[in-house]
C-alpha cells in the first residue's frame, strides 16, 4: 500500500492550521522547525513507531487530538494560531476540520478496505463505543452526557462539535457514545480513544479485497 500522508494548511481571519499526518504512522516529511528551535509542544510523542507532536494552544483540546493519533495509529504534526482571545470555538472547530480533510485526503481511494470499524474503550469506571463507516456519507451522533462547563480550557460543548466537524470533512459515518462513567475527563478521554481505534480498524486494508468497491452500489 502507498504511503498515505496529507498535509493541509488552512488560514482564516480566525485561525490558521498547519497539519501533517500519516495515517500509518512512521516518520513525517517536511515538518517545519520551531521558529525559536524548540518545541512548543505539550502533547509530543516521537518513537519509531510515530511521531505526534501538537500544539493548538488549548491543553486539554491537544490532549483530545492525541489520543485520536496515538490510538489510530498515526503520525500527527499540528499547529494551531487562533483568536483563543475570543473564545474556544473557531480553535477547536478548526482544527478538526483540518484534521478530518487530511484524514480523507491521506486516505484516498476506500477500494479494498474494510470501510466498517467498531471499538470499545474504557479509562477507568468510563466505557465508551465507537462505530463507523468510510462511506463518504458523512454524519454524526455524538452522545458523551458530560456534565461539566470546561475541562481545562476546553469547552465541552465543543466536544461534539469537534468530532461534527471530523465527520463532514472526512467523509465518515460517526456514532460515538460514552456509555457509563462519572469523571468527564475520563467520558472525552475513553470517547476520543475509542473513535480513534474505530477509524484505524476501517481504514485497513481486506485481504482478498484488493481494489474492491466495498458497497452494493458499486460506488462509495
Amino acid at each position: 500500500m502507498p504511503a498515505r500522508t496529507a498535509t493541509i494548511k488552512r488560514d482564516t481571519n480566525e485561525t490558521k492550521v498547519h497539519c501533517i499526518v500519516s495515517i500509518d504512522g512512521g516518520p513525517l516529511a517536511d515538518v517545519p522547525a520551531e521558529s525559536n528551535g524548540e518545541s512548543r509542544s505539550h502533547a509530543k510523542q516521537i518513537s519509531k513507531a510515530q511521531h505526534i507532536d501538537i500544539d493548538t494552544g488549548i491543553g486539554f483540546l491537544d490532549h483530545m487530538i492525541h489520543q485520536l493519533a496515538k490510538h489510530g495509529g498515526w503520525s500527527l504534526w499540528l499547529r494551531c494560531s487562533g483568536d483563543t482571545h475570543i473564545d474556544d470555538h473557531h480553535t477547536s472547530e478548526d482544527t478538526f476540520i483540518a484534521i478530518g480533510t487530511a484524514f480523507k485526503e491521506a486516505l484516498g481511494s476506500t477500494n479494498g478496505l474494510k470501510r466498517f470499524g467498531y471499538a470499545y474503550a474504557p479509562l477507568d469506571e468510563a466505557l465508551s463505543r465507537a462505530v463507523v463507516d468510510l462511506s463518504n456519507r458523512p454524519f454524526c451522533v455524538v452522545n458523551l452526557d458530560i456534565k461539566r462547563e470546561k475541562i481545562g480550557d476546553l469547552s465541552t460543548e465543543m466536544l461534539p462539535h469537534m468530532l461534527h466537524s471530523f465527520a463532514m470533512h472526512g467523509g465518515v459515518t460517526m456514532h460515538v457514545d460514552c456509555i457509563r462513567g462519572e469523571n468527564d475527563h475520563h467520558r472525552a478521554e475513553s470517547a476520543f480513544k475509542a473513535l480513534a481505534q474505530a477509524l484505524r480498524a476501517a481504514a485497513e486494508a481486506r485481504p482478498g479485497m484488493e481494489g474492491e468497491v466495498m458497497s452494493s452500489k458499486g460506488v462509495l
